[in-house]
């Protein structure tokens, strides 16, 4: 069910003709509808980390025929997959950050820990770091900081300690119990481990460096007039989308205190969102992991 996909197509504004990209095409879903409003000529380049979600978009888009060129890659690859395709400019990019729902419930890849699995958390199944390689190898301090900077979480040094005394930590129902013990029971609508679950993943898949790599590059490759959409699921994700935005906004960086610009920074997209756009209640009801979405869009101005 793609997360928020009447307000993606509102800011992407397909038509026919265009070139877009889902940097993070997952199963497809957001593609599919991006490619019914292109046509009868729209085109889409859909890429991700994962081949096994890529299968499935495969599937889904077939009936496209040669308008959707799928490949397995990083979002950070994005400029580059599409020279391949000899496009030096595109209409629309849309980045839908985070875990899919395929990926949360494929339970022996180890991103849920509801369901007991090996600890490995890998967007792409051939890359090196596993999440048990972490968990059992690195040293308290830098497990600590992870969880603290990519959970954040406020009982990061107290869940780093229980982690090392507990290795070795082989499932992830195993590591939840150990993260529960040391946070203890909490309020709130969420499950202990979920913040210390998140970092690791974080982690494991390099996803901040993806997305601070992605979101230059889809800046650059927008044609005058075409859009960026980023749906991020958390604060840290939203942050760096939301300064991003904010200073290729920007027409001068200069400290405030300096009498005269000189800088000479220009503006390269006008914010189309000001505030993040967010699930509608219905939504959210309808899908709960959309709870937490926020979609930021910006707009490439003119040379």
């Amino acid at each position: 069910m793609p997360v928020l996909l009447q307000e993606v197509l509102a800011a992407l504004q397909p038509h026919a003709g265009g070139r877009y990209v889902d940097a993070t095409v997952g199963l497809g879903g957001h593609a599919r509808e991006v490619l019914l409003a292109s046509e009868p000529d729209g085109e889409l380049l859909g890429i991700d980390l994962d081949p096994h979600a890529l299968q499935i978009a495969r599937v889904r888009l077939e009936s496209f025929g040669g308008r959707a060129y799928l490949v397995q890659g990083a979002s950070s690859a994005l400029q580059a997959e599409a020279r391949k395709l000899g496009w030096k400019q595109v209409d629309g990019i849309l980045m839908d950050l985070g875990l899919s729902s395929l990926q949360l419930d494929s339970g022996e890849r180890g991103f849920s820990f509801q369901m007991e699995a090996p600890l490995d958390m890998r967007f792409d199944p051939q890359a090196a770091l596993t999440a048990a390689e972490i968990v059992n190898v690195w040293p308290e301090q830098e497990l600590a900081e992870l969880i603290k900077e990519f959970g954040e979480e406020p009982h990061s040094w107290r869940v780093a300690r229980e982690i090392v005394k507990a290795r070795p930590v082989a499932t992830t129902t195993r590591l939840a119990a150990v993260v529960a013990a040391a946070v203890g029971r909490q309020s709130g609508r969420i499950h202990p481990a979920t913040r210390t679950f998140q970092a690791v993943r974080m982690a494991v898949n390099a996803e901040l460096d993806l997305l601070a790599g992605a979101l230059p590059q889809a800046l650059e490759l927008l044609a005058p007039g075409g859009r960026l959409a980023v749906i991020s699921f958390h604060s840290l994700e939203d942050r760096r989308v939301k300064e991003t935005f904010r200073r290729a906004a920007l027409n001068c960086v200069c400290p405030p205190a300096q009498p005269v610009c000189n800088c000479d920074k220009r503006a390269t997209v006008r914010l189309i969102t000001r505030r993040p756009i967010v699930p509608a209640d219905a939504e959210v009801a309808a899908n709960k992991r959309s709870r937490s979405a926020k979609l930021r869009v910006v707009e490439k101005l003119g040379d």
